[in-house]
């Protein structure tokens, strides 16, 4: 995978014009227009077969947008800022990332709650809140992050991203230029007020001025 990916950044990776890019399709949300990245080739349909966990198979500054829908909770902490980084580098200035993930916060609070119902039985059904919970965070052990608001706002920002904003699945996008209808209808949500992903949208500075601003209103929301 990895020298698939070096040769397509070598010789077919967009050099200009609008460049949109899925990491992480599977097998059910291939999305036309887009160039779809993944590990997965024998049963998902992508455009390129590349390891998420290594150097993203683009050119820095090519690409205008990323979408990336339930994908990094199953990279470890070690690769997440890594991994982060490398959009970034990817994204063209003023580029767009939408990135989404169980929702740590929700769960925990759904938790306290003791909510039984907010919890599906997958991937093993249980009975008990304990158990429910662990289906959600752990995923019998596919999960190796978790995602919590505060902590995605510190890695992007760590990575460079300003304007780092959370969004309703399914509904809501602050870039519609970039995530137009198709992107939205992929995601699903059966609870939209207490949402089981965590979407945030953010976006690439375009100039160094931008940057300052977003270090200082970072700085202010811890």
């Amino acid at each position: 995978m990895r020298i698939n990916g070096i040769l397509y950044r070598t010789f077919r990776a967009p050099r200009r014009g609008l460049a949109k890019v899925q990491l992480g399709p599977g097998q059910g949300n291939y999305l036309g227009g887009w160039i779809n990245v993944d590990a997965t080739f024998l049963t998902a349909k992508i455009d390129v077969w590349a390891n998420l966990e290594d150097p993203l198979p683009f050119r820095s500054g090519t690409i205008d947008v990323m979408y990336s829908h339930h994908v990094i909770e199953h990279l470890s902490d070690a690769t997440l800022p890594f991994h982060l980084r490398e959009i970034y580098r990817c994204l063209k200035p003023g580029g767009v990332l939408r990135v989404g993930g169980p929702n740590a916060d929700n769960a925990i609070r759904k938790f306290v709650e003791r909510d039984l119902s907010w919890f599906s039985d997958y991937p093993d059904r249980r009975t008990s809140i304990g158990g429910k919970f662990a289906n959600f965070i752990l995923c019998r052990g596919e999960h190796l992050a978790i995602l919590a608001h505060s902590y995605m706002g510190e890695l992007m920002t760590a990575a460079g991203f300003h304007n780092i904003q959370p969004c309703r699945p399914k509904t809501e996008t602050f870039h519609p230029h970039l995530i137009d209808a198709a992107i939205l209808a992929t995601e699903s949500e059966e609870t939209p007020d207490v949402p089981h992903t965590l979407l945030l949208e953010a976006k690439k500075p375009i100039c160094l001025g931008d940057m300052r601003e977003s270090i200082a209103v970072n700085a202010t929301t811890k």
